[in-house]
């Protein structure tokens, strides 16, 4: 390797060839923790999502726990007697109006 020009060939490219592979790990790690970036955030996403849900579902639970203990649940369908529903209901809509007014009388 005494002639200069060839000996700066295989410099050049043994140059290229380094860069070439250093550019692949560093891309390669770049993809890496952008992948594990994204599982992350999925995750996190999933989570939140699931906690969200789950909240909402002990709030309804809480509600539909609160109505049926104040007597003002859904008429019962099984007992086949439309009218005496009815009544149920017309009976609690006037203990609802009384309540109401002796709330507004005693709040003006």
């Amino acid at each position: 390797m005494s002639n200069p020009l060839v000996q700066a060939f295989f410099v050049g490219r043994a140059v290229a060839e380094v860069v070439n592979e250093r550019l692949e790990v560093a891309l390669t790690d770049a993809l890496s923790d952008l992948g594990k970036f994204d599982a992350e955030a999925r995750e996190q996403l999933r989570q939140f999502t699931e906690e969200v849900l789950e909240r909402a579902n002990r709030a309804a639970e809480a509600t539909n726990a609160g109505k049926s203990t104040t007597g003002s649940g859904q008429p019962n369908s099984e007992s086949g007697d439309v009218q005496a529903d009815i009544d149920e209901l017309r009976a609690e809509i006037a203990l609802l109006r009384t309540e109401l007014q002796h709330y507004r009388r005693t709040s003006a």
